[in-house]
């Protein structure tokens, strides 16, 4: 088959949440099997940035909800939601 690839929307709690340390501890917290392989910084609203990561992971072992609640579980954010999806 392939690999998947999961885009997220990571909101932080906060504007004093440091958003390269954010990544770092989302990428400490994924489960086996994904990797983080790029991330970048987008402005929503009054100095909030939102955190997009984009998550590779073998599409035969699934998991797009087990990477949700990693990331979900990192202290630091507020929400997670999926973006984008697609086979790689």
């Amino acid at each position: 088959m392939g690999e998947v690839g999961l885009q997220y929307r990571v909101l932080p709690e906060g504007l004093e949440v440091d958003l390269d340390r954010l990544r770092d501890d989302i990428r400490k917290a994924l489960p086996a099997g994904a990797t983080l392989k790029a991330s970048e910084q987008k402005p929503v609203a009054f100095g909030l940035k939102a955190l997009h990561v984009l998550i590779v992971l073998d599409d035969k072992k699934g998991g797009a909800e087990q990477v949700e609640a990693a990331i979900a579980g990192v202290a630091g954010v507020q929400s997670a939601e999926v973006v984008e999806m697609g086979l790689l």
